[in-house]
């Protein structure tokens, strides 16, 4: 299955509450963690690219602004509005989370270019973010995103449906003030 329109959906609404302030205004490199998710996903082949916003409203440029007032309730809540957002010419959605700061463009490439209806991101054999799912997936996702999980409901009610896909870069997480300063460093 080739895909001509892929969206790219960037969750990016929580406060980061054991850093004291929200992950999407974060720099790297004089780039915020917001600006650079775009850019993943832009340069992976998506477009447009989607933002759920939430205990922070920041401008973005070259994409579309969502806002999740129920940001507080978790990852589910803003799945949900960001799936809600995809435009309907889309086929297929990448989720990237904004505080994956080294996972790759060649990543996102590689689940677009796998074909399958769901791809899961692997690193070393273990399963992590972004993750595609195809649009006729959207309403099982949402209805199982809930709290602070996004689509691991969905994937584990449909193992059969789930292409692991082998990618470059690395999926930490930017979760602690000892993260930052990891992150700093680099």
């Amino acid at each position: 299955m080739r895909r001509s329109r892929v969206a790219g959906l960037l969750l990016a609404a929580g406060q980061g509450a054991r850093l004291g302030r929200p992950k999407a205004l974060l720099e790297h490199q004089g780039e915020r963690l917001v600006d650079r998710g775009v850019r993943l996903l832009e340069e992976g082949g998506c477009h447009p690219v989607v933002v759920v916003l939430g205990a922070a409203t920041p401008q973005v440029r070259r994409a579309v602004t969502v806002q999740n007032p129920d940001w507080a309730s978790g990852m589910g809540s803003s799945l949900r509005v960001g799936l809600a957002a995809v435009p309907a010419e889309a086929e297929a959605v990448v989720i990237a989370l904004v505080d994956q700061p080294f996972v790759r463009p060649e990543g996102v490439r590689a689940l677009i270019d796998s074909g399958v209806e769901v791809a899961v991101a692997t690193y070393d054999g273990r399963r992590r973010n972004p993750v595609l799912i195809d649009r006729r997936h959207f309403a099982e996702v949402a209805a199982l995103a809930r709290g602070d999980v996004g689509a691991r409901p969905f994937l584990a009610s449909r193992p059969e449906l789930v292409t692991e896909v082998a990618c470059p870069g690395d999926p930490t997480d930017i979760d602690t003030l000892e993260d930052l300063r990891l992150l700093e460093a680099e």
